[in-house]
């Protein structure tokens, strides 16, 4: 039985299963009452979660309502039998890993705002809608640069990013835009998969210490072959024809470089703190968000001796249209930059983690990584675990993956890392960029659109899989 069909039966049969797994608590839950009660929530939950586009339902409430429900659960059995203080410190657990990744990710988060603050991304933006390069030309450019912003900027920001320009450049050909969404998402994703800061699967197994910071670029090889098999299908069908360049200016803000310079002094910090002290990154992470509260300070007090020199060659000049513009010109504020982070995606990662850190306490993870890892071939379980992301979101499934914690080689670690990162791409719904970018270009970019594009982008998915078996073979 294929480690797909496996994981489905799983899912399906074994939350009634009768036999008694042994869980971190001594109490085996998997076969009560309360056990499967609480896998209904869950699997309600998330129902709302994958409907969330309908709904219009944040993702986070669900989970964040399943997550308490579960553990009040666990907190009850556990009370009867007068070993309260075994749920207390399964919980703390849970919740420090939650802390670390959500502070890292604020980080990351925080500092992507203050790019886009300084218009780093807009200046991104404006420069490829006025280059005049014909639509086949910006179908690649934009994969390739969302293949290569992706690994240090988060993918969804990303997709967005490059959206905005097809967008622009598209002017309503739904031919184009749909073709250059799917290569976007695509790139995208791809591009997160081989780097700890491209998406949150990729952080979660470098923080666990389960792949090192240098061994994800094993799988760039990999990526780049997960990104351009489907984009040279796709691009056969790309128009030839050049859109009129528009003419669009924009202007750095002040400290712009400074910041994205401040973002790699603080990526190296992190980095540095894991490989050579073993702390957490996110000590270098929070020291990087200092780096930037000072730089912020250092805005603020230099901005009135700054505005004065510019209004004053903006009058010599004669450039009005500078001059009114300066005067809606605000102070850098680094908390307002924290307070527009994904708020709803962390507090969905902290509802995941503790759903599925719940059900792990019960015992489930266990009967999971015996029925999927242990009776089977481990190569066939990652790559069913990165077909089952592209429906359900990946990071309960890699979060899943690492409570588990099966006994694999270096090679398979590296694998489910790729499979949960690209198998996303799979359909639309498989991963924020696609979800984001059905909502930006709606009506030009749907999921019918994607899944027209389906054996391609397998085709790309077992390509790079294929890759990283043969090149990277020696760490299996």
């Amino acid at each position: 039985m294929s480690g797909f069909v496996r994981l489905m039966a799983l899912l399906g049969l074994s939350l009634f299963s009768c036999t008694s797994v042994a869980n971190s608590g001594g109490i085996p839950l998997t076969h009560t009452g309360i056990g499967w009660f609480a896998v209904a929530i869950f699997v309600f939950a998330y129902a709302l979660v994958m409907a969330e586009e309908y709904l219009q339902l944040r993702k986070s409430k669900p989970v964040l309502i399943a997550a308490g429900i579960i553990w009040i659960l666990i907190g009850i059995v556990y009370a009867e039998q007068g070993l309260s203080s075994l749920v207390h410190d399964a919980f703390r657990h849970n919740l420090l890993e939650y802390a670390e990744l959500m502070l890292f990710l604020l980080v990351a988060m925080t500092y992507i705002n203050a790019m886009e603050d300084r218009l780093l991304f807009d200046a991104l933006r404006a420069w490829l809608v006025r280059s005049g390069f014909g639509l086949r030309t910006l179908f690649w450019l934009t994969g390739v640069l969302a293949f290569l912003i992706s690994p240090v900027a988060d993918n969804m920001t990303t997709a967005l990013l490059m959206c905005a320009v097809v967008l622009k450049v598209g002017n309503g050909d739904r031919r184009f835009i749909n073709l250059a969404c799917i290569n976007i998402v695509v790139a995208a994703n791809a591009g997160g998969a081989f780097s700890p800061f491209g998406d949150i699967t990729t952080l979660m197994v470098w923080q666990a210490g389960k792949v090192q910071f240098g061994q994800f670029l094993a799988l760039f090889i990999p990526s780049v072959l997960n990104f351009l098999v489907p984009a040279l299908l796709m691009s056969v069908m790309v128009p030839r024809h050049a859109p009129s360049a528009l003419n669009e200016v924009v202007e750095l803000k002040r400290g712009a470089i400074t910041i994205v310079l401040l973002f790699i002094l603080t990526i190296v910090t992190a980095v540095l703190c894991y490989n050579f002290l073993l702390l957490p990154p996110v000590l270098g992470m929070m020291m990087g968000l200092g780096y930037l509260q000072f730089f912020g300070f250092y805005l603020r007090k230099t901005l009135p001796g700054s505005l004065a020199r510019q209004r004053a060659r903006y009058e010599r000049s004669g450039d009005s249209e500078r001059l009114r513009r300066l005067g809606s010109v605000v102070p850098f504020d680094v908390f307002n930059k924290i307070a527009k982070a994904e708020w709803d995606t962390l507090l969905f990662f902290y509802g995941v983690v503790m759903c599925v850190g719940g059900l792990g306490f019960m015992g489930y993870l266990e009967l999971v990584s015996h029925f999927l890892y242990e009776g089977g071939n481990q190569t066939s379980a990652n790559i069913a675990i990165g077909l089952l992301s592209s429906i359900v979101d990946n990071i309960p499934v890699m979060f899943a993956v690492l409570s588990m914690d099966p006994d694999m080689s270096l090679g398979q670690w590296l694998l489910v890392t790729l499979t949960a990162g690209v198998g996303g791409s799979l359909l639309s719904i498989g991963s924020a960029a696609g979800v984001a970018l059905m909502g930006q270009a709606h009506g030009m970019y749907t999921f019918f659109g994607h899944l027209k594009w389906l054996p391609a982008i397998l085709l790309g998915y077992l390509v790079s899989i294929g890759a990283h078996l043969w090149l990277n073979s020696a760490l299996f």
